[in-house]
Formats: C-alpha cells, structure tokens, sequence
C-alpha cells in the first residue's frame, strides 16, 4: 500500500511517500481502506519526536475516515459489510473494560492509544483497529468531512460539556476559532446556550467566518490584546469558561479575563508545554483549571449523532493529496488554515 511514513524523528524533509505492505489483521480486527486523514498538531509533534518509542517507520494520523476492507473472523458477525462507510475512533481502547472505560474515561485507562501516535495511522492506504474503536458513519457528509470530525469534536465535547458543565446563559471564550478544535469548540458552546461566545483570530478574514459559526465577538489577537477586549465586553467581569488549547502564549492573558469562579479547560499546549502561575491569584479569584485529554466512546457516539442530525457540522479548509502530507503540515504551521486540513487518500 501507499504511505507517507518518517523514518527518524526530525523536520517536514523526513515525510516520504513509500510502499509498505497493507496491515494484517487479527480475529478481533476490522481493516479500513482510508479514503481521507484530517492532520491534528499530534501528526506534528510525534514527528519531532515526543520521548518515547514508537514503531519505524511511523504513519501519523489520528482522523480517518474510509470503507470497511476485511473484517476479523471473530467478529464476521457483528454486523460490518465490507464496502460499509466508518471511521476509527482517534482515541483506541481495543476493546478494554475496566473502571475508566465503564465510567467514560477511556483516555484514563492504560489501555488507551491514539492512532498515529503510538500505533500506525492513517496516512495511508489502509488501516486497522480493534472491531470496538471502528464505527458507522452515515453517508451525508464526504468522507473529507467525516475525517474532520472525531479528535477535534471529541475533545471539545469533552472540554465544554463533560468538563466545564458550561451551562445556559455563560460568557465562553474559545481561543483560535480558525482551529479545527476552536470551530468545533464554537459550534459546541452554541448549542450548549451559551449566551455569549467569543473567540480570537490571527487575520481578519477569519472573523466573518467565526461569525457564521456562531461566535459573538471576534478578536483579531494580532491588532489588540484579547484579555482587555475580553474585559471591556463583558463590562470587566470576564469569560465563564475559556477553552484554552495554545499554551504560554496565551496562558496568563487567559487567567487576566477570566471570570471569579471561572474554569478554564485546557488540552493542547501548541506554543510550549511549560508556563507559570500565580497560586494566590488562583485562590482568591477561586479559578477552576482542568486538564482535558480526548474524550470517551459514549461521548464520540453523542458527537456523531449531533453530526448525523445536522446540529453540528465539520469544517473543511483545504485538502490535500496523500503525497502532499508534508505541504499540508507546513499548511497548518503558518496558521492558515480555518477548519481542519485533510488528506485525500
């Protein structure tokens, strides 16, 4: 099959497009021929390297969405036909129960993986999971479409409802709504009631777009401070919850707009992963800050169901042939994008 692989960790020179033999599965194991992979910043930070092992060469790629190739014979009658449309959930458990799993923790059980990190992933012509992490998919949405929706949808659900239990009538502030996380964030609060969303952006002509998705105000970082602007429209009283995912860029400035008793809800650190913080801040202003890592099955399922029902809906900004991964994760470093960048495979 064909593949953009990295055989050592390093820069976009170390992505190559090579010939590897297509996966083969076990009993248990569906094998899905990738029709599209949507990039997460993980494709780029596990190809910098991370610190730990990984399989070389290594196919990146959390978001996939394609047709069911070959089904396990322990599980030929569950119910897959091959030629039947799904996705790979990005967060994998194959199958485990134990007290994460049972209780919608999934990213908390020691057996959860994500595709593309250290497992294969989907920048490929194939790819294989565990007959439990591999789920139908109707047919109103391109398989593009489909392959923006698990991590970023995932995430953001888990973040604003499992998480910051955001509630009717709060002040959100989603940072970096031209995002693939920040648009699925936006579409979230939205249908949660929040009764006023604001976001940021880094150009203006994201703003208009933002707009369409829902968000109230939209804050060109760029041209102004986003925490005194934060500050000014809500009469210095500041944002309910902040979806935080940028890291110290954003960090202080976050905790500066932050409402008393705010949460911030935090799963990515995309501008560094260390920052500092004041404890007495945190204490008087009696701020919440949660970490947030993926989400669960049952909360994925709500997802996908929301996106079949027409209540929430995929972002696409450009797509990208398999051959051009390299292209397409330079695409997301400069910024770019609004939506999730995908590959055509």
């Amino acid at each position: 099959m064909q593949a953009v692989i990295f055989r050592e960790h390093g820069g976009l020179e170390k992505l190559e497009c090579a010939e590897l033999p297509e996966p083969t599965i076990t009993a248990d194991q569906v094998l899905v021929r990738v029709r599209a992979c949507a990039l997460n910043h993980l494709d780029i930070w596990v190809r910098q390297g991370l610190g730990f092992p990984i399989e070389m060469p290594h196919i990146s790629g959390s978001d996939i969405a394609g047709e069911v190739a070959a089904v396990g014979a322990a599980v030929s009658n569950r119910g897959y036909k091959v030629g039947q449309r799904v996705i790979i959930a990005p967060g994998v458990t194959d199958g485990a129960v134990d007290e994460w799993t049972t209780s919608g923790w999934d990213s908390m059980s020691p057996a959860f993986d994500i595709m593309g990190m250290r497992r294969q992933g989907g920048y490929a012509e194939f790819a294989k999971a565990h007959h439990t992490d591999v789920l139908p998919v109707g047919d109103k949405l391109s398989f593009e479409e489909w392959a923006s929706v698990p991590l970023v949808f995932l995430t953001a659900w888990h973040m604003l409802v499992t998480r910051a239990q955001l509630k009717p009538g709060e002040t959100v502030l989603v940072q970096a709504a031209g995002s693939g996380i920040g648009c699925a964030a936006i579409q979230i609060a939205r249908l949660c009631g929040a009764a006023r969303v604001i976001t940021t952006v880094g150009s203006d002509d994201k703003a208009a777009k933002a707009k369409a998705l829902g968000a109230d105000d939209v804050i060109n970082y760029r041209q102004s401070d986003f925490a005194e602007e934060v500050l000014k429209l809500t009469g210095k009283r500041g944002a309910d919850v902040i979806f935080e995912h940028i890291g110290p860029e954003t960090w202080q400035k976050n905790l500066g707009c932050l409402a008393k008793a705010g949460r911030m809800v935090t799963c990515g650190a995309t501008s560094g992963p260390e920052t500092t913080l004041s404890i007495r801040s945190l204490y008087v202003r009696q701020h919440t800050i949660m970490g947030c890592y993926m989400g669960g099955r049952k909360e994925l399922l709500e997802v996908l169901r929301l996106i079949e029902a027409g209540k929430l809906r995929p972002v696409v900004d450009r797509v990208f042939p398999l051959r051009e991964a390299a292209a397409a994760q330079q695409h997301m470093l400069d910024r770019k994008n609004f939506g999730k960048i995908v590959l055509r495979v």
